[in-house]
């Protein structure tokens, strides 16, 4: 499911023109076309990253590392978010980063497989 969020999310900003998706993030404003590009671009690597190794069993290290990455995405957005006094968004930011987190735990963690 967070692979699905991030995917959704990546796409939706590295394809569309930054004045489409103004409406729908108000945040977009405050950067560049080219960083919101990045940013889903970003998203989209870190989903794909926690699918494919488990998929293909080809470096399955890159799933806590895009689960890493993806936390820290959130961290950074929520920054953005409290700087624009937007506590539905930081609450977002703050349910991705758990389960990013706990991705990342599961699969460092002790339990790791």
């Amino acid at each position: 499911m967070l692979a699905v969020m991030f995917g959704m999310a990546g796409v939706m900003k590295s394809t569309q023109p930054k004045e489409k998706l103004e409406p729908r993030l108000p945040w977009a404003e405050d950067y560049s076309a080219g960083t919101v590009r990045f940013t889903g671009i970003a998203e989209l690597a870190g989903a794909l990253g926690l699918i494919l190794p488990a998929v293909t069993g080809i470096a399955p290290i890159l799933t806590p590392l895009a689960a890493t990455g993806l936390a820290v995405i959130m961290v950074l957005a929520a920054l953005a978010h409290v700087r624009r006094k937007e506590p539905a968004a930081i609450a977002m930011n703050a349910v991705l980063f758990l389960l990013a987190a706990f991705v990342a735990w599961g699969r460092f963690g002790p339990y790791a497989l």
